[in-house]
Order: C-alpha cells, then structure tokens, then sequence
C-alpha cells in the first residue's frame, strides 16, 4: 500500500495510545554479578531469570531488569536525586528499610515525607554500586488526576 493510503491522524490532533500498564523498566549497570547479589541479597528482590547481559528481576507484582551497560551508567549531579528508580513498600518494609540497609552498609543518603503532591509518602533514597538512586517509598497516595506543583 502506498505510503499516502495509510490514514493518519491531522497533525492537530494527538492519538494516545491506550497502555495497560508497565512492563518493566531497566536499570543500566556496569558489572552483573555484584548488581545481581546486591539487588537479591541486600535488596531481597526475586530473581527471575539471567543472561548474559541481564537480570530478570520480580518487586513484587511488578518486573525490572538489571542490564550491562557498555556506556557509563549515567548519575545524577552531586547531591540530587531526580533520575531514580522508586519501588512501593508497606510501612513495615519502610521500617525495615530505614534499619536493616544502613546495619549492612548501605548509606540511606535523603529522607522525606511528602504531603502533597504527585507521590505522597515516605520515602527513602539509596544508591546501588554503580550509583543509580533507588526510592522506597511508603505511598499513601498516588496523584490520577494532574495536581499542582
């Protein structure tokens, strides 16, 4: 079929397409073995399967994989925190989280608790061994509608 044929959308209007949800995301990293025992381990995520190149990875209902980087795994500016990856915890975790990860080294380096916005909640901030930011986050609520900044 022709190229003109195919119907498009005018270009004043937007098509959304209508996603179920999210699948996974990825976390780039440099070395396998040490993301991969650090995010089972010390983390206490499910791993689900393993190539060469990436971890599949369970958080509870959801999936994420660990993925060997050959480029520099890009970090956030000294002492921010905006590219990150948040994971929903109960409040019993987040407890669990604020005692047991500093007990095994791991330097929870923000805390907060929202009250408005997008995200409410507690949250807490790590970085992994090659410096991604992971959030646990105590979520009260989530924002469905767009809010105010």
């Amino acid at each position: 079929m022709p190229a003109a044929a195919i119907a498009r959308p005018p270009c004043n209007e937007t098509a959304m397409l209508k996603t179920e949800g999210v699948l996974h995301f990825t976390i780039p990293v440099k070395n396998l073995d040490r993301s991969e025992k650090f995010y089972t381990e010390v983390l206490g995520f499910k791993k689900l399967a393993r190539t060469d190149r990436i971890v599949f990875l369970r958080a509870g209902d959801d999936y994420f994989n660990l993925t060997y980087s050959e480029n520099p795994v890009t970090l956030n500016a000294a002492g921010r925190h905006e590219i990150h990856s948040a994971f929903r915890v109960s409040p019993e975790t987040y407890r669990q989280v604020v005692t047991t990860l500093p007990a095994q080294g791991v330097e929870i380096f923000k805390e907060e608790d929202r009250r408005a916005g997008v995200f409410v909640g507690r949250s807490a901030y790590i970085r992994d061994p090659d410096g991604n930011v992971i959030e646990f986050i105590d979520l009260v609520h989530a924002a469905v509608e767009p809010v105010s900044i």
